[in-house]
């Protein structure tokens, strides 16, 4: 297939017996003596951008990480192979939360532990031989990061892109600070224990919602992302088109907003529901005791979505009445624990006859429930058909009763003259409303990136001014986890207000951590910019391939496409979205094994450290701890997880198997958008295949030189190896490119490998051919095991070179043309026979030969032959009876 070059440098690739951690030591120590992933935008290839979402730093590589990122190698090494200049960058995604949990734990600063984290990681990562450019390397707790974060944001304040209001927030009373929502539980902090209470406090946020349509029709032009995710995305942004009405409201000059997408129901609202800090219950509650009591009862528990859908409905009348928009009729205002402020208008329409929840809260306070919509043909009212009915607006037969002169109109009929109607007497408007809201960026933590904001007793919130960037974050802080350092410190607050000179203080909110992984792939193409990002960043961008979890389906990969929108309005970037293709990888899984202990807790033991029982089909019927010989439970396969000890360690993984083994089983043992089961008998055979390989081909190679292949001189099993090793060019290219199908790509050159071995041609020609297939075998390889395949290229007889380099291999149409196929001969639809024809043979030879095989007559005996279908190249069936 190539020149070969008899002086090969001397090293592990001479050795006859596959030693990895040799060969992985020699083959990274060439790479990085040659710089050989290190990528300039002068490169006259066409350009590929490969990135994997960047990591946190917690301290060691998981099996998700490992195949997360050799997913990513894989498909950057093969573009690379075909004649792409290929980057695939590294970074830190540093702040956050667990860096202060570890600091109160180990009694550190957040920032120590953090650096030291990064430290060991890039080492792993570097032993798995990624093909990284490593001097783009981004670390997104440093202040050389996050000033163009800060700077960023003081345009978006300038745009009215980034404004400060009032939120609600889940606060412990008792570390005085807010948590985020997964921070919470069962109504608790996750720390301190303490009830957490609704709190309203000043947040920063971004005007996401003014993308909302950009976003939602953004969708469409991703032909490269997985349907699940945009479904997801679709979903969130949540585009609807409905009304928002106005209740006038008994004794009030302001009159009561809700939005409703179905205003078709309008008469069958039975009472309308607030919110506890709507400005109507705050009334209400100051000559109500007992409903100021249920409203600070209402502040404690926490405002995600998930719990307020799951609490139990709580509610108390406030007694104000709103006035129906159409009947007249007054229709009482219920405080209810599911309505919050931050969503929508704080109000809700209630329509118990057609909707659980207020069907539910009805119930519950003896609230009266009227139907409005029924469905032809269903003369009884049936409580079950709820969601059917309100859900799907279009339904055939779908009618409104008891409702007036809307009675017998469907949903849009009936919104459209409700429409008209309340427009005209200025109750009501026509709306679109997203369920996206604007992405709160505040956090009241510590380690994070400063928000640049300066408070002015006479000017306000004033941006912190571009020469005066960046606002550095100390690092060597006394951390408890109570108070956040900056909050605590009164000289770090000091400063003086850049328009007016006089006293003022810095904001001590740090910005929530999915702002430096926003737009992080876009530092990556441009080290060194004096802005966010350069002229480099319209090379590079978009990124070609984006690849990580199915769990960042929604919010980072949304703001990720929110934040490049904001890029490219300040002319930073060209491009409409970030990454055209995306790869959403599966878990790594693994068994558990527990015992029960005396206090009703359970001890979770590593696989590491467990012998486990199998049955003759593998089966595990039972295993005991290693250490005691005694038993432990069998649980379920599960996410590998430190709370359930079921992680396999990379690094054990590489020093034991080598990293091109570890690499080659996360590919292999699923497809990539599945969970990856670990299974060390099935890494162990990952072993012994790279072995047999090695084996193989170094017995060839002792044979060599060998004479140039000469395809008109082969004989029929040459010829047949040959088409073969096309064939698996042909597969492997597909696979791992069109399809990203990696499992399918190594089996097929595990395939080829048993072909090889089953090969018995001799003479010259037979080499030749052999040649070709160890060629294309350890080329085909390389994107999967690099180290290998760097090692093996030399056995071969070929000088030590960057393999990434070498074209990948090419078919050649002519040596898949078969001179026989083997078809396969049915007896009523089932396989009795095969049969081997010429590749031209037609109806007049194949069926004689099929009727004559003695597998066929023996199943034809007795029965008459009724048709015989004869599909060319590919089958024949006989039907007989």
């Amino acid at each position: 297939m190539h020149e070969q070059n008899d002086q090969v440098s001397a090293t592990t690739a001479n050795e006859s017996a596959y030693a990895p951690g040799a060969v992985e030591q020699a083959a990274q120590q060439y790479w990085e003596a040659e710089r050989a992933y290190e990528v300039t935008e002068s490169d006259p290839r066409p350009k590929f951008y490969c990135l994997a979402m960047l990591p946190y730093p917690s301290g060691a590589l998981h099996m998700g990480h490992v195949r997360n990122y050799t997913i990513a190698d894989v498909i950057s090494r093969h573009q690379r192979m075909n004649g792409r200049n290929v980057l695939q960058p590294m970074g830190w995604d540093a702040f956050g939360l667990p860096a202060e949990n570890a600091a109160i734990k180990h009694k550190t600063a957040p920032a120590a532990w953090t650096y030291q984290n990064i430290e060991h990681m890039r080492g792993q990562l570097k032993s798995l031989g990624y093909a990284i450019d490593w001097t783009r390397e981004v670390t997104t707790c440093k202040p050389d990061y996050y000033r163009w974060e800060q700077l960023m944001f003081t345009r978006l304040m300038k745009k009215g892109l980034a404004y400060r209001r009032n939120s609600v927030v889940n606060w412990d009373p008792v570390d005085q600070t807010v948590l985020a929502n997964e921070q919470v539980i069962d109504g608790r902090g996750w720390r301190s224990g303490a009830v957490v209470e609704k709190r309203e406090i000043p947040q920063w946020f971004l005007k996401i919602t003014d993308y909302a349509q950009e976003l939602l029709d953004g969708l469409d032009t991703l032909d490269g992302w997985p349907e699940s995710v945009k479904t997801m995305q679709r979903n969130w942004i949540g585009r609807s088109e409905g009304l928002e009405i106005e209740f006038a409201v008994e004794g009030e000059a302001e009159p009561l907003s809700v939005f409703t997408t179905r205003p078709d129901t309008l008469m069958g609202v039975s009472f309308v529901s607030i919110a506890g800090e709507h400005p109507l219950a705050l009334k209400a509650a100051e000559t109500r005791p007992e409903l100021a009591a249920f409203l600070a009862d209402l502040r404690q528990g926490g405002v995600s979505e998930a719990e307020l859908e799951t609490q139990e409905k709580r509610g108390m009348a406030t007694g104000l009445f709103a006035i129906h928009p159409v009947s007249g009729e007054p229709v009482p205002i219920w405080v209810a624990n599911f309505v919050l402020m931050g969503y929508g208008t704080g109000a809700v329409m209630a329509v118990p006859g057609h909707d659980e929840r207020d069907h539910a809260f009805a119930l519950k306070y003896a609230l009266p429930i009227r139907q409005v919509v029924a469905v032809e043909g269903e003369s009884e009212y049936d409580a079950a058909q709820w969601q059917a009915w309100y859900g799907d607006k279009t339904r055939a037969g779908l009618r409104l009763v008891n409702s007036g002169e809307l009675d017998g109109l469907d949903h849009r009929a009936a919104f459209d003259q409700l429409a008209t109607r309340l427009e005209a007497a200025g109750k009501g408007r026509r709306q679109v409303n997203w369920r996206l809201r604007d992405w709160g960026v505040s956090r009241q933590r510590y380690w994070g990136c400063p928000i640049p904001v300066i408070y002015c007793p006479s000017c306000g919130a004033v941006p912190v001014p571009e020469d005066q960037l960046p606002v550095v974050l100390p690092e060597d802080v006394a951390f408890s986890g109570v108070q956040s350092p900056i909050k605590a410190d009164p000289e770090w607050r000091k400063t003086s207000c850049p328009q007016c000179g006089g006293a003022a203080e810095r904001e001590t909110d740090t910005f929530d951590t999915f702002m430096e992984s926003s737009w992080y792939y876009a530092r990556y193409t441009s080290p060194g910019a004096s802005d966010l990002v350069d002229e480099r960043a319209n090379h590079w961008l978009p990124v070609d391939q984006y690849i990580g979890g199915i769990e960042h389906a929604i919010l980072h990969l949304l703001y990720f496409r929110f934040y490049h929108k904001l890029m490219r309005d300040e002319g930073l970037v060209k491009s409409d979205e970030p990454a055209t293709r995306l790869l959403t990888q599966g878990m790594v899984i693994a068994e558990t094994y527990y015992r029960h202990e005396a206090n009703g807790g359970k001890t979770w033991f590593n696989p590491a450290d467990v012998i486990v029982q199998r049955d003759d089909r593998g089966r595990i019927t039972g295993a005991v701890l290693a250490g005691d010989g005694l038993p432990v439970e069998v649980g379920g396969v599960e996410k590998m997880s430190k709370s359930k000890n079921n992680g396999v360690d990379p690094r054990a993984m590489v020093e034991r198997f080598g990293a091109d083994t570890v690499r080659l089983f996360s590919m292999f043992a699923a497809p990539p958008e599945q969970s990856l089961e670990w299974n060390e008998a099935g890494v162990e055979g990952m072993a012994r295949f790279l072995k047999r390989v090695w084996r193989d081909a170094s017995a060839h190679a002792a044979n060599g030189p060998h004479a140039v292949l000469d395809a008109a001189a082969l004989d029929a099993g040459a010829k047949t190896l040959r088409r073969q090793t096309h064939e698996t060019i042909q597969k492997v290219s597909d696979d791992l490119g069109r399809r990203q199908s990696f499992n399918t790509a190594i089996a097929a050159l595990m395939e080829l490998t048993n072909a090889l071995a089953k090969y018995d041609g001799q003479g010259a020609q037979a080499d030749a051919v052999r040649q070709e297939a160890y060629e294309t075998l350890v080329l085909l390889l390389n994107p999967i095991t690099p180290h290998f395949s760097h090692a093996l290229w030399q056995v071969l007889g070929y000088a030590e070179r960057i393999l990434d380099d070498q074209p990948w291999p090419v078919v050649d149409s002519a040596a898949l043309v078969r001179d026989s196929l083997t078809l396969a001969v049915q007896v009523n639809g089932k396989l009795r026979a095969t049969i081997e024809v010429a590749a031209q043979a037609g109806r007049e030879v194949i069926e004689p030969l099929a009727l004559a095989h003695p597998q066929v007559q023996l199943f034809l005996e007795g029965l008459t032959i009724r048709k015989v279908i004869v599909v060319p190249g590919k089958i024949v069936n006989i039907v007989a009876g």
